[in-house]
């Protein structure tokens, strides 16, 4: 073979060498804990919130409240007006009278009966004077008269649960507050016909929400999932006060990603004593991103990214070996997070290129 027929591969050795020979500076890859804050939509809710109906179906009498009154637990809202519980009551009432009268009457009776009864006892000590068949009777006319007072007695609980049952009823014409808060809605006036949120288009008559304390609803990305820590204070801001930072603990977590946004929902309690707050504003979160374990960190120039991979090279013996990688979050001024088959010490090129092909000695 001629010299001209080799130049070529000639070329390809003497650039393989001048590859092989170039110095190149290694850096150890790198474990640590890695925090970072990520901006997080989230929306603020009512930490308690309950739509008011009537209990009973009846016409409202008096409203106490309006949208915007502050109100405290059980507190008389609006009082409602139903005839015919004033009529059940007398009803009700009476039956209770008329019961008690029968027991008076049935109590007569078998005290009456009783006594008779005692009396022929005593009688037919003396033999002759009454017969065992008189005796039986009266003993079984006793016996009718107690039974008697006890189906009284039964009827009179009856009327008396009756008459509860109406008084109760009574006490939902008073419409009360379950929770402390504010009334946020109020959609209904006097002369109106109220009842149970079953009836069908009801309206309720208020809607009231606890806005001392919010929730914040923050829905956390999957990737960022599993370094979410309960009680970690959050802060975040809201457009309505520019400039103001305000915080919230982490309270609660959903455990159940969307499968739409591939989010997780998390709940912060926010106090939010001085009402500066409002349920339904929108919240921009400083998110703290952990990572459950340590991450591995490289600089940002030994990550080497193609159109067919992205990878770091490893001196492997004193061998340039390509080990595939993915990219993390920035972990610092030219520096990155990625996974892969690397290990915390081990030493790759600090600036590498595709150059440095796979398996050239490393000087």
């Amino acid at each position: 073979m001629n010299v001209r027929n080799r130049l070529p591969a000639l070329l390809m050795v003497m650039t393989a060498l001048m590859s092989a020979q170039q110095p190149v500076e290694l850096t150890p890859v790198v474990s640590k804990p890695i925090e970072r804050k990520l901006a997080l939509p989230g929306e603020l809710m009512p930490y308690q919130e309950v739509a008011i109906h009537a209990k009973v179906t009846g016409f409202l009498d008096r409203v106490l409240v309006d949208r915007g009154s502050l109100v405290k637990k059980d507190q008389l809202l609006a009082t409602l007006d139903v005839p015919e519980l004033a009529a059940q009551r007398a009803e009700a009432e009476a039956k209770v009278q008329a019961a008690e009268a029968q027991r008076a009457a049935a109590e007569a009776r078998l005290a009456s009966e009783q006594g008779t009864y005692e009396r022929l006892q005593a009688a037919s000590a003396t033999p002759g004077a009454i017969s065992g068949n008189e005796l039986t009777i009266a003993a079984k006319t006793v016996d009718a008269a107690r039974a008697q007072v006890l189906a009284v007695e039964s009827s009179i609980k009856a009327a008396r649960a009756a008459a509860k049952a109406v008084q109760d009823m009574e006490q939902y014409l008073q419409v009360t507050a379950p929770f402390d808060g504010i009334i946020t809605e109020r959609n209904v006036h006097p002369g109106a016909l109220v009842g149970p949120s079953g009836d069908q288009g009801q309206e309720p008559l208020f809607r009231l929400e606890q806005n001392t304390k919010l929730r914040l609803v923050v829905a956390v990305p999957e990737v960022d999932v599993s370094g979410i820590e309960v009680n970690a204070h959050v802060t975040f801001t809201v457009p309505a006060w520019p400039g103001g930072t305000f915080n919230g603990a982490v309270a609660r977590v959903g455990h159940s990603v969307d499968a739409k946004t591939r989010s997780m929902a998390v709940e912060l309690d926010v106090a939010n004593a001085r009402g500066q707050l409002a349920p339904g504003m929108y919240a921009t979160v400083n998110w703290p991103v952990r990572r459950a374990r340590p991450s591995l960190i490289v600089p940002a120039s030994a990550v080497v990214t193609t159109t067919e991979r992205t990878f770091v090279i490893r001196a492997n013996n004193g061998a340039a070996e390509w080990v595939d990688v993915a990219k993390g979050a920035s972990a610092g001024p030219d520096t990155l997070e990625v996974t892969g088959a690397l290990m915390p010490g081990d030493r790759i090129v600090k600036r590498a290129s595709d150059e440095i092909r796979e398996g050239a000695r490393l000087k």
